[in-house]
């Protein structure tokens, strides 16, 4: 067996994030607003997921997605290094991330290498 990567594959984030979008509100109300047809050649397909029908698209009018700025964030915003995260209990979260001005670290906080 390979060795594991230490962070998490484009591949998986890509994975994840398309299954959102499969299943958003968003998605399924634009097909809605069609009645499941087709908006260029107007055919009607089938919502049963066993169908034979493919399965409706959603394009995305304003363009193609840009993956690979989206992978981007999501690894600058959530997925960072590991030093940059700190376990903390449930309460000691939401006092931190639930400050007015941003998260604020108390005095006595203090990052014992041992969290990680």
């Amino acid at each position: 067996m390979g060795t594991k990567l230490k962070y998490t594959p484009n591949s998986h984030i890509t994975s994840a994030l398309r299954t959102v979008w499969m299943r958003s509100r968003e998605r399924r109300e634009a097909l809605r607003n069609t009645g499941n047809t087709c908006s260029n050649c107007r055919v009607r397909h089938s919502k049963a997921k066993n169908s034979e029908c493919r399965v409706m698209e959603v394009h995305h009018l304003r363009g193609h997605v840009n993956w690979g700025r989206i992978i981007r964030v999501i690894r600058e915003e959530l997925l960072c290094d590991p030093v940059e995260l700190a376990p903390l209990c449930p309460d000691c979260h939401a006092m931190l991330d639930h400050r007015r001005h941003g998260p604020i670290m108390p005095p006595n906080f203090r990052l014992k290498p041992s969290t990680f």
